[in-house]
C-alpha cells in the first residue's frame, strides 16, 4: 500500500521507536528522508545512519538512535508541519524557534533541506517540514 505523506511516515517510524527504546529503526530511502536524517545527525539527535541496498528495488535507511542514559533519548518530540494538503512556505523573518531556540526546525529550501538557522543565515525561506526537540 502507498504511503501518502513519506516524511510524516518516517517521523512516525522514529517516534514509535522512541517509545519503545529500540536502538534503530528502518525507513524506506528517498533523497529528502536521507536529507532530515543528516541534519538530525548534525544536530546530535541521533548517533548516524546508513543507506542499505539488499537485492530490493527498494533501499532502506537505518537510523540508529542516541539515548542519554539508560531510556532517555535525544529526540523528546517530532512534529510534521507541512502535510500533502495544506503546505506551509514561511520567509526568511517568519522561521520559528520551537521551545525557544532548543529546538530545530527543519526547512526544505531552493538550496536543499537545511535547518531553520542556516536558512535564516543565508537569507532564504522554504517549505516548513518539522520541528524537532
Amino acid at each position: 500500500m502507498p504511503v501518502t505523506d513519506p516524511i510524516s511516515d518516517m517521523l512516525t517510524r522514529v517516534r514509535n521507536a522512541i517509545m519503545v527504546n529500540h536502538e534503530s529503526v528502518s525507513v524506506p530511502m528517498s533523497k529528502m528522508k536521507e536529507s532530515i536524517a543528516k541534519i538530525f545527525l548534525d544536530e546530535g539527535f541521533i548517533e548516524g545512519f546508513e543507506v542499505h541496498r539488499r537485492g530490493t528495488p527498494q533501499a532502506n535507511i537505518r537510523i540508529y538512535l542516541h539515548y542519554r542514559g539508560r531510556e532517555e533519548c535525544a529526540i523528546s518530540g517530532l512534529k510534521r508541519v507541512s502535510k500533502p494538503g495544506l503546505r506551509v512556505y514561511v520567509k526568511k523573518g517568519e522561521i520559528p524557534r520551537p521551545y525557544g531556540g532548543l529546538g530545530v526546525t527543519v526547512l526544505s529550501t531552493s538550496k536543499g533541506v537545511m535547518t531553520g538557522r542556516k536558512a535564516w543565515r543565508e537569507g532564504i525561506g522554504g517549505e516548513l517540514l518539522c520541528y524537532v526537540w
